[in-house]
């Protein structure tokens, strides 16, 4: 595969190589197996004192992919893939943020354009409920061949009141937020496995599931509760975080897989989700002004997917504050999330679903 724009030519000082240590010299060096216990959140913990977007190292000839990205500012409300995207341009990297919303994708791709004029920046669409469009969409990118450096699998919903089926059958805040970027992500892998090294951040919550998974209530819960629903999915994204890095050690993949969340803050979660009528969306009415805006929720995930020591198969957040706030580093995982047996079946059963397997 022909490599372009000069990945291999950012110094290490400013990649995501860590000081001392490369990527490849710590996976040849390192015989983790995919059935072996990788230890999450047993190291001293990784915390970055007062770290924000200043901090970011250039990104200049890297290029990221955020899904989601296209909740510009509206009001005080915004998303967090829209300022993730934005402070990774304004640091020199070319940006794609891919959504559903060709008229706000394609909105915020432009202004993120006009903060950033020196990279390249733009939108493509696709739909994570419809594995056909996930399909094209990979396609597109990996017929262009360039390779990814940074991933951000940030787009994400909240339930309706009432239950919503893909086109595909399954429940739309699982197709939307675990099942569409398993596919997504694993279809992406020429374009990452091979390094020097690429950066996956599996966007989780604060609101994650403690209880383990109960894979068909994911699927097609019944009962249906739209805030389980999404619990559930926060819970996967953990452990597919740490499913991803063990299986990358395993194979030597030169992928480093990491979980982030943002804590609490103003987003278009609720609005775009159950509505102002949901217990959220009153407590968005009258708590909103507490709530910290979108551009500092995306800080913690900024932290994930920039910050040279950050350890594969850790979970990274706000570490204080009584909102969730606070400088970004090291969260605890949900116990759940700390089962290999669980997470390696969560990834097989992705793969028999999707019909996508890595590699």
């Amino acid at each position: 595969m022909q490599r372009k724009l000069g990945r291999g030519s950012v110094p290490p000082s400013s990649s995501n190589e860590r000081p001392g240590l490369s990527r490849r010299r710590f996976l040849q060096s390192s015989a983790v197996t995919a059935g072996s216990t990788l230890l999450v959140g047993c190291s001293t913990r990784s915390q970055a004192e007062d770290w924000g977007v200043a901090n970011i190292p250039s990104h200049a000839g890297r290029y990221a992919l955020v899904t989601g990205g296209n909740g510009y500012p509206i009001g005080d409300i915004s998303g967090l893939g829209y300022h993730t995207a934005l402070q990774l341009a304004r640091a020199g990297a070319d940006v794609t943020i891919a959504s559903r919303k060709a008229d706000r994708g394609a909105e915020a791709a432009r202004l993120i354009r006009e903060a950033a004029p020196d990279s390249e920046v733009r939108f493509e669409q696709f739909d994570l409920t419809d594995l056909a469009s996930v399909n094209a969409f990979t396609e597109r990118m990996t017929s262009e061949g360039r390779p990814i450096d940074m991933l951000v699998n940030n787009a994400g919903v909240m339930g309706r009141l009432s239950m919503e089926l893909s086109v595909d059958g399954h429940e739309r805040v699982f197709a939307t937020n675990t099942l569409g970027h398993f596919a997504m992500t694993g279809q992406l892998m020429p374009l990452m496995r091979d390094g020097p090294e690429t950066r996956v951040v599996w966007v989780s919550s604060s609101r994650a599931a403690r209880e383990p998974l109960d894979f068909e209530t994911m699927r097609l819960p019944d009962p249906y509760d739209y805030g389980a629903a999404y619990n559930y999915t926060k819970l996967a994204a953990m452990e597919l975080a740490i499913e991803m890095e063990r299986r990358s050690r395993a194979a030597g993949w030169a992928i480093t897989s990491v979980a982030a969340h943002p804590g609490v803050a103003r987003t278009h979660l609720i609005p775009d989700g159950p509505g102002p009528n949901s217990m959220e969306g009153r407590r968005l009415r009258t708590m909103g002004a507490m709530f910290p805006p979108a551009e500092e929720g995306a800080v913690p995930l900024l932290f994930a997917t920039t910050w040279p020591e950050a350890q594969g198969g850790h979970y990274y957040g706000p570490t204080g504050g009584p909102m969730r706030s606070g400088p970004p580093g090291e969260n605890d995982m949900r116990e759940a999330a700390l089962d290999p047996e669980a997470s390696a079946a969560l990834w097989t059963w992705l793969e028999e679903l999707s019909g996508v397997k890595y590699g």
